[in-house]
């Protein structure tokens, strides 16, 4: 690993000018429990590693109940399942930020470096998608907002563009008897990487007997996240039963595109995909529900 030279800005335009001079050789660190790994491994070289946990855009965990919920690209996951009314509004969320690493992981990893990092198998990138997550982003020709789904370009790559970073992620305030789940499989009970997985989020009509939508994402079954737009979609207007679920599992295990590799086959991720939705949808709806 050769010599690499450290900053840690205390603005937005400070850390947007130092990574647009070093172009694709500046990185952003948020934790870095990726980062770190990557470069000490060869997986990546840097010229220069931002620090952006000084930055007080990139440290906001607030909620408001016309805003939504905003988490800045530095939040450590353990502050969101620690926060009891986060954990109560958005329980899919707490799902995966529950799951990233270890216990001592989670007091430094991020939701915003997990999208940053673009793994196909990321555990927050699903539920943020089922969610209709936003990512605002921030570089030198302004600032823009990005669909989470359209985030991920490739394994490890991204939108972000030189001299970009992720400044925050907006969650829309759930909806009445709306809710929304993670799961995933993995060969070990902990500190593992995804088999599969997947995060559904459902809303319900009045009578909690109907689906009015539903957003479904996969993971670990493709170059990157999924957005099965189709799984989500044959659910609107149906009964809450398992037929209308079946229907959507097969659907989101048609858009499912694994390879088989050491940590499973084709068969076998997709089959997971199937029994995940099913698992995931029965989560969300319960919680609709307020089970």
């Amino acid at each position: 690993m050769h010599a690499i030279d450290y900053v840690a800005p205390t603005s937005i335009q400070e850390a947007i000018e130092l990574m647009a001079s070093k172009g694709d050789q500046a990185r952003a660190m948020a934790g870095g429990t990726d980062l770190l790994v990557q470069l000490r491994g060869g997986r990546r070289t840097s010229e220069v590693v931002v620090d952006i946990k000084d930055i007080a855009e990139l440290n906001e965990l607030t909620y408001d109940s016309q805003k939504g919920l905003t988490i800045g690209a530095a939040v450590p996951c353990y502050k969101i399942y620690q926060d009891d009314e986060i954990s109560g509004l958005y329980p899919g969320l707490v799902d995966s930020a529950s799951l990233i690493g270890s216990i001592q992981i989670q007091g430094r990893a991020s939701i915003g470096g997990n999208l940053c990092n673009s793994a196909p198998s990321a555990d927050a990138i699903p539920a943020l998608i089922a969610l209709g997550a936003v990512a605002n982003v921030a570089g030198p020709s302004g600032t823009r907002q990005i669909a989470v789904e359209e985030f991920c370009t490739g394994p490890g790559q991204n939108v972000l563009g030189s001299g970009e970073i992720l400044v925050s992620v907006s969650i829309a305030a759930p909806q009445d008897k709306s809710g929304a789940a993670y799961l995933r499989f993995i060969p070990r009970n902990e500190m593992d990487i995804a088999v599969a997985g997947v995060g559904a989020s459902v809303l319900l009509d009045s009578s909690g007997q109907n689906f009015v939508s539903a957003r479904i994402a996969l993971a670990s079954v493709a170059p990157t996240p999924v957005f099965s737009k189709a799984a989500g979609d044959a659910l609107a207007g149906k009964p809450v039963s398992e037929d209308s679920i079946n229907e959507a599992a097969e659907k989101a295990m048609g858009d499912a595109k694994p390879i088989t590799d050491m940590r499973g086959t084709i068969k076998q991720r997709t089959h997971l995909i199937g029994v995940l939705t099913r698992r995931t949808l029965d989560n969300a709806i319960k919680r609709a529900r307020g089970e």
